[in-house]
Protein backbone atom coordinates (compact mmCIF):
# COMPACT_ATOMS: atom_id res chain seq x y z
CA UNK A 1 0.00 0.00 0.00
CA UNK A 2 1.09 3.55 -0.66
CA UNK A 3 0.68 6.42 1.77
CA UNK A 4 1.24 10.01 0.75
CA UNK A 5 1.57 12.99 3.02
CA UNK A 6 2.65 16.46 2.04
CA UNK A 7 3.55 19.18 4.48
CA UNK A 8 4.73 22.70 4.02
CA UNK A 9 8.28 23.72 4.81
CA UNK A 10 8.76 24.37 8.48
CA UNK A 11 11.70 25.35 10.56
CA UNK A 12 13.55 22.31 11.86
CA UNK A 13 15.86 23.95 14.34
CA UNK A 14 15.53 22.21 17.70
CA UNK A 15 11.98 21.03 17.01
CA UNK A 16 12.66 17.46 18.12
CA UNK A 17 13.99 18.32 21.55
CA UNK A 18 11.39 20.98 22.15
CA UNK A 19 8.47 18.70 21.38
CA UNK A 20 9.72 15.88 23.57
CA UNK A 21 11.04 13.76 20.67
CA UNK A 22 14.59 12.50 21.13
CA UNK A 23 16.58 14.63 18.69
CA UNK A 24 19.42 13.27 16.62
CA UNK A 25 22.90 14.38 17.56
CA UNK A 26 24.45 15.99 14.52
CA UNK A 27 28.10 15.61 13.54
CA UNK A 28 30.46 18.45 14.38
CA UNK A 29 33.21 18.03 11.83
CA UNK A 30 36.19 20.35 12.21
CA UNK A 31 38.76 19.47 9.60
CA UNK A 32 42.44 20.18 10.25
CA UNK A 33 44.69 21.68 7.53
CA UNK A 34 44.52 19.17 4.70
CA UNK A 35 47.03 17.80 2.23
CA UNK A 36 46.04 17.29 -1.40
CA UNK A 37 45.68 13.68 -2.43
CA UNK A 38 48.36 13.09 -5.07
CA UNK A 39 47.60 9.47 -5.90
CA UNK A 40 45.80 8.15 -8.95
CA UNK A 41 43.82 5.33 -7.37
CA UNK A 42 42.74 3.86 -4.07
CA UNK A 43 44.25 0.84 -2.37
CA UNK A 44 42.44 -1.97 -0.55
CA UNK A 45 42.71 -1.40 3.22
CA UNK A 46 44.50 1.88 2.52
CA UNK A 47 44.86 4.58 5.17
CA UNK A 48 43.88 8.14 4.16
CA UNK A 49 44.34 10.69 6.91
CA UNK A 50 43.97 14.47 6.63
CA UNK A 51 43.63 14.48 2.82
CA UNK A 52 41.61 16.55 0.36
CA UNK A 53 40.29 14.77 -2.72
CA UNK A 54 39.41 17.68 -5.02
CA UNK A 55 37.53 16.65 -8.17
CA UNK A 56 39.27 13.28 -8.10
CA UNK A 57 37.98 10.72 -10.59
CA UNK A 58 37.56 7.55 -8.56
CA UNK A 59 35.37 5.75 -11.08
CA UNK A 60 36.01 1.99 -10.98
CA UNK A 61 38.56 2.49 -8.19
CA UNK A 62 38.87 -0.34 -5.67
CA UNK A 63 39.49 0.43 -2.02
CA UNK A 64 37.57 -2.09 0.09
CA UNK A 65 38.37 -1.77 3.77
CA UNK A 66 39.98 1.64 3.29
CA UNK A 67 40.02 4.13 6.17
CA UNK A 68 39.31 7.84 5.66
CA UNK A 69 39.86 10.08 8.68
CA UNK A 70 39.70 13.90 8.70
CA UNK A 71 39.24 13.88 4.92
CA UNK A 72 37.34 16.03 2.43
CA UNK A 73 36.01 14.60 -0.81
CA UNK A 74 34.80 17.45 -3.03
CA UNK A 75 33.33 17.00 -6.49
CA UNK A 76 34.65 13.46 -6.77
CA UNK A 77 33.36 10.92 -9.29
CA UNK A 78 32.32 7.67 -7.62
CA UNK A 79 30.91 5.59 -10.47
CA UNK A 80 31.18 1.92 -9.52
CA UNK A 81 33.75 2.74 -6.85
CA UNK A 82 34.34 -0.25 -4.57
CA UNK A 83 34.48 0.85 -0.93
CA UNK A 84 32.90 -2.10 0.83
CA UNK A 85 33.72 -2.18 4.56
CA UNK A 86 35.39 1.23 4.26
CA UNK A 87 35.45 3.53 7.28
CA UNK A 88 34.77 7.27 7.11
CA UNK A 89 35.38 9.26 10.29
CA UNK A 90 35.24 13.03 10.87
CA UNK A 91 35.00 13.63 7.13
CA UNK A 92 33.00 15.70 4.64
CA UNK A 93 31.78 14.61 1.22
CA UNK A 94 30.61 17.56 -0.91
CA UNK A 95 29.17 17.39 -4.40
CA UNK A 96 30.18 13.76 -4.96
CA UNK A 97 28.43 12.05 -7.84
CA UNK A 98 28.24 8.59 -9.28
CA UNK A 99 26.21 5.46 -10.00
CA UNK A 100 26.71 2.06 -8.44
CA UNK A 101 28.98 3.11 -5.58
CA UNK A 102 29.62 0.10 -3.34
CA UNK A 103 29.71 0.95 0.38
CA UNK A 104 28.27 -2.32 1.64
CA UNK A 105 29.18 -2.94 5.26
CA UNK A 106 30.87 0.46 5.52
CA UNK A 107 31.06 2.55 8.69
CA UNK A 108 30.33 6.30 8.66
CA UNK A 109 30.81 8.19 11.90
CA UNK A 110 30.74 11.98 12.29
CA UNK A 111 30.32 12.48 8.54
CA UNK A 112 28.61 15.17 6.46
CA UNK A 113 27.36 14.41 2.95
CA UNK A 114 26.38 17.62 1.14
CA UNK A 115 24.73 18.06 -2.27
CA UNK A 116 25.47 14.50 -3.42
CA UNK A 117 24.14 13.21 -6.73
CA UNK A 118 24.20 9.44 -6.46
CA UNK A 119 22.32 6.46 -7.82
CA UNK A 120 22.23 2.84 -6.77
CA UNK A 121 24.41 3.36 -3.70
CA UNK A 122 24.98 0.09 -1.84
CA UNK A 123 25.01 0.70 1.90
CA UNK A 124 23.39 -2.54 2.99
CA UNK A 125 24.69 -3.73 6.33
CA UNK A 126 26.41 -0.39 6.90
CA UNK A 127 26.63 1.48 10.22
CA UNK A 128 25.89 5.22 10.23
CA UNK A 129 26.33 7.22 13.42
CA UNK A 130 26.13 11.01 13.66
CA UNK A 131 25.72 11.50 9.92
CA UNK A 132 24.17 14.49 8.14
CA UNK A 133 22.93 14.14 4.56
CA UNK A 134 22.03 17.64 3.35
CA UNK A 135 20.77 18.63 -0.09
CA UNK A 136 21.25 16.72 -3.31
CA UNK A 137 19.48 13.65 -4.63
CA UNK A 138 20.10 9.94 -4.09
CA UNK A 139 18.24 7.37 -6.18
CA UNK A 140 17.78 3.72 -5.14
CA UNK A 141 19.65 4.06 -1.86
CA UNK A 142 20.13 0.56 -0.44
CA UNK A 143 20.23 0.61 3.36
CA UNK A 144 18.87 -2.89 3.96
CA UNK A 145 19.92 -4.31 7.32
CA UNK A 146 21.87 -1.12 8.05
CA UNK A 147 22.05 0.51 11.48
CA UNK A 148 21.38 4.25 11.62
CA UNK A 149 21.81 6.18 14.85
CA UNK A 150 21.73 9.98 15.10
CA UNK A 151 21.28 10.46 11.35
CA UNK A 152 19.67 13.51 9.73
CA UNK A 153 18.40 13.70 6.15
CA UNK A 154 17.84 17.40 5.44
CA UNK A 155 16.59 19.13 2.30
CA UNK A 156 17.42 16.16 0.08
CA UNK A 157 15.49 13.92 -2.31
CA UNK A 158 15.56 10.17 -1.67
CA UNK A 159 13.97 8.28 -4.54
CA UNK A 160 13.02 4.66 -3.79
CA UNK A 161 15.21 4.28 -0.70
CA UNK A 162 15.28 0.78 0.78
CA UNK A 163 15.32 0.64 4.59
CA UNK A 164 14.24 -3.00 4.69
CA UNK A 165 15.23 -4.73 7.96
CA UNK A 166 17.23 -1.67 8.98
CA UNK A 167 17.37 -0.26 12.51
CA UNK A 168 16.72 3.48 12.84
CA UNK A 169 17.38 5.22 16.16
CA UNK A 170 17.05 9.00 16.48
CA UNK A 171 16.76 9.56 12.74
CA UNK A 172 15.29 12.81 11.40
CA UNK A 173 13.93 13.53 7.94
CA UNK A 174 13.87 17.32 7.67
CA UNK A 175 12.25 19.16 4.76
CA UNK A 176 13.17 16.34 2.40
CA UNK A 177 11.33 14.19 -0.13
CA UNK A 178 10.83 10.44 0.31
CA UNK A 179 9.56 8.77 -2.87
CA UNK A 180 8.45 5.12 -2.85
CA UNK A 181 10.26 4.38 0.41
CA UNK A 182 10.50 0.76 1.55
CA UNK A 183 10.27 0.30 5.33
CA UNK A 184 9.66 -3.46 5.25
CA UNK A 185 10.63 -5.05 8.60
CA UNK A 186 12.29 -1.80 9.69
CA UNK A 187 12.71 -1.14 13.41
CA UNK A 188 12.27 2.48 14.49
CA UNK A 189 12.94 4.40 17.68
CA UNK A 190 12.52 8.20 17.78
CA UNK A 191 12.25 8.64 14.00
CA UNK A 192 10.94 12.11 13.12
CA UNK A 193 9.01 12.36 9.84
CA UNK A 194 6.91 15.41 10.69
CA UNK A 195 8.55 17.92 8.36
CA UNK A 196 8.95 15.63 5.36
CA UNK A 197 7.83 17.65 2.33
CA UNK A 198 6.59 14.57 0.50
CA UNK A 199 6.10 11.21 2.18
CA UNK A 200 5.41 8.31 -0.18
CA UNK A 201 5.65 4.85 1.41
CA UNK A 202 5.63 1.95 -1.03
CA UNK A 203 5.96 -0.82 1.57
CA UNK A 204 6.13 -1.12 5.33
CA UNK A 205 3.63 1.51 6.48
CA UNK A 206 2.81 -0.89 9.33
CA UNK A 207 6.42 -0.55 10.54
CA UNK A 208 6.06 3.11 11.53
CA UNK A 209 5.80 2.22 15.22
CA UNK A 210 8.49 4.32 16.87
CA UNK A 211 8.10 7.15 14.35
CA UNK A 212 6.49 10.57 14.83
CA UNK A 213 4.29 12.01 12.08
CA UNK A 214 2.19 15.16 11.78
CA UNK A 215 -1.63 15.28 11.99
CA UNK A 216 -1.80 16.02 8.26
CA UNK A 217 0.40 13.04 7.48
CA UNK A 218 -1.85 10.87 9.65
CA UNK A 219 -4.86 11.91 7.59
CA UNK A 220 -3.06 11.19 4.32
CA UNK A 221 -1.81 7.82 5.55
CA UNK A 222 -5.16 6.77 7.03
CA UNK A 223 -6.23 4.66 4.00
CA UNK A 224 -2.97 2.72 4.13
CA UNK A 225 -3.30 2.18 7.90
CA UNK A 226 -6.91 1.02 7.45
CA UNK A 227 -5.92 -1.44 4.75
CA UNK A 228 -3.26 -2.93 7.01
CA UNK A 229 -5.83 -3.87 9.67
CA UNK A 230 -8.46 -4.91 7.17
CA UNK A 231 -10.83 -1.97 7.61
CA UNK A 232 -13.00 -1.02 4.63
CA UNK A 233 -13.81 2.66 4.27
CA UNK A 234 -16.95 3.37 2.26
CA UNK A 235 -19.20 6.40 1.89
Amino acid sequence: MVGMARTGNRSSGGAGAKDGVAAARRPEVRLPPLTEFDGTELEPDGDYDGLRFEGTDLADASGPGARFMDCELSGCVLDRTELGRARFMDSVLTGVRGVGTDLAGASLRDVEVVDARLGGVQLHGAVLERVLVRGGKIDYLNLRKARLKDVVFEGCVLSEPDFGEAQLVRVEFRDCVLKRADFSSTRMDSVDLRTVAELDIARGVERLAGAVISPLQLMELAPAFAAQIGVRVEA
